[in-house]
């Protein structure tokens, strides 16, 4: 598997998150479970697409910058036909890397209560709950976490 840095306005980016985003309206049962402001291009600091063996894009994950020191890693997806491979722990590597080369010393994040892999993932790869903040502050499919890089 090879992960490559992209524009977010990337095809296969964009084919990613949307099936990402038909998931979570499945799992939610509504198309509108973030109660965050939705990455864009413009706010998007690092966005990766990982390929697998065969060069098909099978994961995607984002950083937006929260301060010169912090970030939020945003929009990580696995295609499901691709889940349990080891993409997202390929594609969460990555990004804690470009973080580091950032300079940036923590990532916060947010997932929801009914993604159970995520948190499994989360939390086996060094993150700790923390109090859901900015946006995710009293929603009812919020759990946060962050990691000291």
């Amino acid at each position: 598997m090879i992960v490559h840095e992209r524009p977010w306005d990337d095809p296969a980016g964009e084919r990613l998150r949307a099936a990402q985003r038909v998931e979570m309206a499945e799992r939610y049962g509504t198309d509108d479970s973030d109660p965050s402001t939705p990455p864009t291009a413009a706010d998007v600091t690092v966005f990766v697409v990982a390929q697998d063996d065969a060069g098909e894009p099978v994961a995607c994950g984002a950083l937006r910058t929260i301060d010169a020191e912090h970030g939020e890693l945003k929009r990580m997806f696995v295609d499901p036909a691709h889940r349990g491979r080891g993409a997202s722990r390929v594609v969460l590597a990555a990004l804690e890397q470009k973080a580091r080369d950032l300079g940036w010393t923590r990532l916060v994040l947010e997932t929801g209560t009914r993604q159970h892999e995520a948190v499994g993932l989360y939390e086996s790869s060094g993150y700790n709950a923390i109090e859901p903040f900015g946006p995710y502050v009293g929603s009812a499919w919020s759990l946060c976490y962050a990691k000291e890089l």
